[in-house]
């Protein structure tokens, strides 16, 4: 099944592909001049997967997102402190081609502005027989994930239009902030604006940056946390120049912005975002990119103050109903049908906050499941906020499982949801979804089990060992009674009322737990018997039996059962063998149901 993130990514597209707006950076190698309506957008989680829309392939110029890449590298060479002696970490508020030198030092304001990024790369020196800028993009390569490389017909062009940038590197050796050649740093800042990425190479150099510096595929520890810290709050303040503010507001994530068409942004903890798309603001940013992220901080709660109220998501592998047994007791047919067909209903258990990443990671684990999965179950109980992002997504998910004849169900604490805007059922314990999706596999598969709502004495399970002689035999012993629903039928320190056998109706047996709550241990239906363990526990009662629903039984009651012993002592042998060996099997069966509940 389509994600529905995948959808909205392509709807998202298409849609702000109408924007027609700006104009492509103009100092390009000849006939490569970009493609206006080339728009691409990848979004990339911490745990590594990977959404593309659009020319999220295609190659282009990472030009000023470099900067926040090798200030990094900066970082994890020298260290904050040698590092802010050379480039300070205030927004300029100036456009990235400014001066904006303190006056004396010559210190530039940030390291997001060109003179920063001068600053910066004049600082990278060549180490393990490798040269400055090989180290640059080795580094660059390991963020991406793969090897990228620099093109020189890109750099051959960009160096013949650089004066303002040869004066800035010449300005900032007057003052000592680049100890080498002024020319030697330009170049190698040249060289790194023309390192060539795609849009997924760029969402998991931002992936690295939100997962604290981990590779999200490669698990490689790139950037220490300390690193990754200082790089984003430059980001957040200065990367996206004159309109950082504005950003900061509207978007909400660190980010920055390149002449080649790139924009890059960082959800910390949760994803990272590229986009691709050549038309330029008067800040120098690509407009759809401007746009796009703003749509998606918007749709997607991805706004940084949203996404710090989140606690931890985590959504753990699906099981099915063998390992969450329901408490009612199903007839043999009914337990053959659950047993072949266990696999159809899967439970999703999700913790933690559903904002962005939560739901992300509840929608891709339903949407992964196999087609043959009829019924999915999201135990939402360990939940404590749901987002509005959240509440869409389950929306969307339910009417998608339905239009393949699919199902989505919902458990959640009282007050989490509003059921009543849902189109998905809503249970507050997991016992009773349990119980729904059994049914539903009972009436999609059961062919035949529809006549076992109403099971005669003659065709009880229990009697299954007496031939049919015998069978009719008993019932000239046994009593007719009915109950309504909500009715107790035999209360818990009852002496022994007799064997009862259910017809219709199904019955709750209720306990007390050590708390003093009342419990339901589980649920009787046609076809089953009560009553008879009561002779193992000094003739007393040791649960209460209620009425859900109208209810019809048969009863043996106590005189009946002496009466029967009287008259045909080996009927009344072959009734107990037949009741003994029933009661095993339940205990059997219940023992070992509880031995998986305890698991959850």
């Amino acid at each position: 099944m389509e994600s529905p993130i995948q959808r909205y990514l392509d709807d998202l597209l298409t849609d702000v592909s109408r924007l027609t707006e700006g104009t492509p950076y103009d100092v390009h190698p000849p006939g490569r001049a970009p493609d206006p309506g080339a728009f691409g957008i990848c979004l990339a989680t911490v745990d590594g997967h990977v959404y593309t829309a659009g020319a999220a392939a295609e190659q282009f110029s990472i030009h000023s997102i470099s900067k926040p890449f090798s200030y990094a590298l900066a970082l994890e060479d020298y260290g904050l402190d040698d590092v802010d002696e050379v480039v300070d970490l205030e927004p300029s508020g100036d456009p990235f081609n400014e001066i904006s030198l303190a006056p004396g030092s010559g210190r530039p304001a940030n390291a997001m502005i060109n003179a920063g990024a001068l600053a910066v790369v004049g600082m990278l020196k060549g180490a393990g027989g490798k040269s400055a800028p090989r180290r640059i993009v080795d580094f660059y390569s390991r963020l991406a994930g793969r090897r990228l490389a620099v093109s020189k017909s890109v750099y051959d062009v960009e160096i013949r239009n650089s004066d303002r940038n040869h004066a800035l590197a010449y300005m900032l050796s007057s003052f000592g902030i680049i100890e080498d050649d002024p020319t030697r740093a330009l170049q190698n800042y040249l060289r790194q604006c023309s390192v060539q990425v795609t849009c997924q190479d760029l969402a998991l150099m931002a992936a690295t940056l939100a997962n604290g510096g981990t590779h999200p595929v490669s698990g490689e520890d790139v950037l220490a946390i300390e690193h990754v810290e200082r790089v984003l709050s430059v980001m957040m303040t200065s990367g996206m120049y004159d309109d950082a503010g504005a950003w900061a507001s509207s978007v909400g994530m660190p980010a920055k912005s390149g002449v080649g068409g790139g924009t890059l942004a960082v959800l910390p903890g949760q994803a990272g975002l590229a986009v691709f798309s050549p038309p330029l603001d008067r800040h120098g940013s690509s407009i759809r990119g401007t746009e796009t992220c703003r749509r998606l901080s918007r749709d997607m709660e991805m706004h940084f103050v949203r996404a710090a109220r989140s606690a931890g998501p985590a959504v753990r592998p699906a099981i099915d109903l063998t390992q969450l047994p329901s408490r009612i007791r199903r007839t043999e047919e009914e337990s053959e049908v659950l047993d072949r067909f266990h696999g159809a209903c899967r439970f999703i258990e999700v913790s933690g906050d559903l904002h962005f990443a939560g739901t992300e990671s509840l929608v891709r684990a339903v949407t992964e499941l196999a087609d043959s999965v009829e019924i999915v179950v999201v135990d939402m109980r360990q939940v404590f906020e749901v987002s509005r992002l959240a509440v869409t997504m389950l929306e969307d998910l339910t009417a998608r499982l339905h239009r393949s004849d699919r199902h989505l169900v919902l458990v959640a604490g009282e007050g989490l949801l509003d059921a009543e805007t849902l189109t998905a059922p809503v249970f507050t314990s997991r016992g009773t979804a349990v119980e729904h999706c059994e049914d539903r596999l009972l009436a999609l598969h059961g062919t035949g089990t529809e006549t076992l709502t109403r099971v005669t004495v003659t065709d009880s399970p229990a009697l299954a060992p007496l031939d049919p002689a015998q069978r009719a035999a008993l019932l000239h012993y046994m009593e007719h009674r009915t109950h309504e629903d909500g009715e107790v039928i035999r209360r818990v320190g009852q002496r022994f009322g007799g064997v009862h056998f259910i017809l219709s109706g199904r019955v709750n047996t209720i306990a007390t737990d050590p708390d003093g709550n009342r419990v339901r241990l589980n649920t009787l239906s046609s076809g089953m018997t009560f009553g008879e363990l009561a002779l193992g526990s000094d003739d007393r009662q040791e649960t209460t039996e209620k009425a859900v629903g109208d209810v019809e039984l048969m009863v043996l009651s106590p005189e009946a059962l002496d009466q029967l012993e009287q008259d045909d002592p080996a009927l009344a042998v072959a009734l107990w063998r037949a009741l003994t060996r029933d009661a095993y099997l339940l205990v059997d069966r219940y023992l070992r149901e509880t031995a998986v509940r305890l698991s959850y």
